[in-house]
């Protein structure tokens, strides 16, 4: 404990020495996966406020407003919209006003009644490819509700709110691409519910067979004859604005955004998991941290996670772990107090960095031993 602490006392000196003021992360990565089209909120404001330094700087009205409230880190952990001991249960667990964030107080901002947040567009009755996170894979069932017409963007979600029936049910479906990457996913086709028109939610849960672990996300949609595109993500593009609005042009085609962010490689087997963020940055040097996450069935007696500087980047100093450096080749071991993680559960290691003036985030890769 003594060294955890003198570790964190030495990364802040050198912080401060550096003129820096940031925000450490408190949020453990531990969610699983989150609607990616039509996208949940959490998902499009991170893609909304990513910048290629990989800290975020929303520039969405209603994600700004979100992280004023709730900081930035539910947006580095976009799929962890969760709670543990859901065990499928929605009305009477979960209160109303409190659906978007699936009751977890972490991500309460996410919550918040306005009509500005990204916005998918979207055809009432029509085919639609949809896609959810894999961030880990796991058996279970998704359902997928839609607003009554009542609804309004005004007010927050509540159970009654939605129709009755989810209009989409699909169990175990397909995935492509690795899980723990920013683009794995399931991926399953559907008919969107008929006769809607203008400005929805769609709500979903995921509701794991082999867990008590649900995820939820809402999803801001309209129905206005698009199919899939997305605004009010990232700088210069549409503000969904008002729901009466009556071109909310639909043309302008999927917003993708920065793709760079927490970053892990495909694990082997789903067994060792690791993910990689920026904390803060300055001229020439940056904070970030790396969440080691053991999702086998065994204990870990240890663990390395290993990356290839992308651009020149140098490693400073590390706490929580220790590093050897051959060129742009890192490797973190741990040690003796962290070494051991038992199943789902995960530890954390930090770092201080130098840059010259491009900072693209590595893929990192974990091994459990």
């Amino acid at each position: 404990m003594r060294l955890i602490r003198r570790a964190a006392v030495l990364g802040a000196a050198a912080m401060l020495a550096a003129g820096l003021v940031s925000v450490v992360s408190q949020l453990p990565a531990e969610g699983h996966g989150t609607p990616m089209s039509p996208g949940s909120r959490t998902f499009l404001c991170w893609k909304d406020g990513l910048s290629q330094q990989g800290d975020i700087q929303p520039h969405n009205p209603a994600c700004t407003a979100a992280v004023q409230q709730g900081g930035t880190n539910p947006l580095y952990n976009w799929f962890s919209v969760l709670r543990s001991d859901a065990a499928g249960r929605t009305v009477g667990f979960i209160p109303d006003g409190q659906l978007c964030s699936g009751g977890n107080t972490t991500f309460a901002a996410y919550n918040q009644a306005r009509n500005d947040w990204p916005l998918t567009h979207l055809t009432a009755g029509g085919r639609f490819d949809f896609k959810y996170s894999n961030w880990a894979h796991h058996p279970g069932t998704f359902y997928f509700y839609v607003t009554k017409d009542s609804w309004s963007p005004t007010r927050a979600l509540a159970w009654n709110d939605l129709e009755t029936q989810p209009f989409l049910t699909v169990t175990n479906p397909p995935q492509n691409g690795g899980p723990g990457t920013n683009e794995g996913h399931y991926y399953f086709s559907g008919n969107l519910p008929a006769g809607k028109s203008g400005r929805h939610l769609i709500y979903s849960r995921w509701v794991r067979s082999d867990s008590n672990e649900n995820f939820f996300g809402c999803s801001d949609v309209v129905f206005d004859g698009g199919n899939g595109q997305v605004t009010g993500v990232g700088p210069g593009s549409e503000n969904p604005g008002d729901p009466g609005d009556p071109d909310p042009d639909p043309t302008t085609g999927p917003t993708t955004g920065p793709t760079t962010g927490p970053t892990t490689p495909p694990p082997s087997g789903g067994d060792c998991m690791a993910v990689y963020k920026v904390i803060g940055s300055w001229t020439g040097g940056f904070q970030a941290e790396v969440e080691i996450m053991n999702h086998s069935a065994r204990t870990f007696g240890g663990w390395t996670a290993s990356w290839a500087w992308p651009s020149g980047q140098t490693l400073a100093q590390v706490w929580n772990g220790t590093s050897t450096v051959s060129g742009t080749n890192v490797a973190i071991r741990n040690v003796t107090y962290n070494g051991s993680i038992a199943p789902e559960g995960r530890t954390t290691f930090g770092f201080l960095g130098t840059h010259t003036g491009t900072n693209t985030l590595p893929t990192v890769s974990c091994v459990g031993s």
